[in-house]
């Protein structure tokens, strides 16, 4: 993490945030002074070099704000007298979401569980199944033989079975106990029991209309600033309670020669770095995913064969304003 800044009048500070960058060299593209450089991100994705992703020349960079406005992971930020440039309304916005809809979200954690970045905050409350089953159930300890036959396949885990040693050291089974708040009342230790000490009886049939009905609240969230755009979350999604929109359109391809072919298990760079989880070795090369990949270029940019060509066709960045700026940012269009 770096943070640079200017004096005077108009106090600007250029502040990079390590956590959130992808290595995908959009914001080295884009700057007009080369103040800007990417690290060896293989290395680093692999954790061999502790070092950031980017390194900026600080007597070189004007503060001109092109690579904050160009990143699309918000790992750059230019202030202006203490505000956001994001926050200044005559600078560019991508106009990019991730959102989780709550009138639709059935809180099922997938989405949760997929993400590859770790940026979906999820909290879920289940109801207490003490309240949604009735039943009754008694142990006559002077028929148990504490075989633990009941306590083994309990599949709710609410009998236990407590050995208390003797002063021979053998093990004696003295006492059973049926914690009722975890019992489900499902007979499964009245059918093993060989001894019939066991009795239990499920009524929440009988009593279905007065068990109040399953209610399953919770939060589902994602955090914008980490959040890569992938579309992990709303692909898995099984209501449609999600909604994403990628910074880019267009193709990702594998071009090999009969000088250059893709390593595979060899290399895995591309798969290394992908902040997407797009990447995968199919058969000894490289295969993406373009369902969940989303164009940022971190795998070619690490690729040491130079075979993956990417094409970006259009970009959800609005708001250029200047004829220069939209110049430069249109050559994110051109490939790479």
């Amino acid at each position: 993490m770096f943070n640079i800044e200017r004096g005077g009048e108009e106090h600007r500070k250029l502040s990079y945030k390590d956590k959130y960058c992808v290595g995908c060299g959009i914001c080295v593209d884009v700057c007009p002074t080369d103040s800007l450089r990417l690290g060896p991100i293989v290395p680093i994705a692999r954790g061999l070099i502790e070092m950031d992703l980017v390194s900026v020349n600080g007597e070189s960079c004007v503060f001109c704000g092109l690579c904050s406005v160009a990143c699309p992971f918000d790992a750059l930020s230019l202030s202006i007298a203490g505000t956001d440039v994001k926050d200044i309304k005559s600078y560019p916005k991508w106009d990019v979401e991730s959102e989780v809809h709550d009138e639709d979200c059935i809180y099922c954690g997938r989405c949760y569980e997929v993400c590859p970045q770790d940026s979906i905050i999820f909290r879920r409350n289940l109801p207490n199944p003490v309240d949604l089953v009735r039943g009754e159930m008694d142990i006559d300890e002077e028929q148990c033989i504490y075989c633990s036959f009941c306590a083994d396949m309990c599949p709710a885990e609410a009998i236990t079975i407590k050995n208390i040693p003797t002063a021979s050291n053998d093990l004696v089974n003295n006492s059973i106990e049926v914690d009722l708040s975890k019992c489900i009342f499902c007979g499964i230790c009245k059918r093993v029991c060989p001894e019939d000490a066991i009795n239990q009886v499920c009524s929440t049939c009988m009593y279905y209309d007065e068990i109040d009905a399953v209610e399953i609240t919770g939060e589902t969230l994602i955090s914008e600033s980490s959040c890569v755009n992938c579309s992990w979350c709303s692909d898995i999604c099984p209501v449609d309670a999600i909604t994403i929109t990628k910074p880019f359109e267009g193709t990702l391809q594998l071009v090999e020669s009969d000088e250059k072919v893709c390593k595979g298990d060899s290399c895995h760079a591309c798969l290394d770095v992908c902040p997407c989880n797009a990447v995968e070795i199919v058969d000894g090369k490289s295969v993406t995913n373009l369902n969940f990949c989303n164009l940022c270029g971190a795998c070619v940019t690490a690729c040491p064969q130079d075979i993956r060509v990417l094409s970006r066709t259009a970009m959800k960045l609005n708001n250029i304003n200047s004829e220069s700026w939209n110049e430069i940012l249109n050559t994110l269009l051109i490939g790479k």
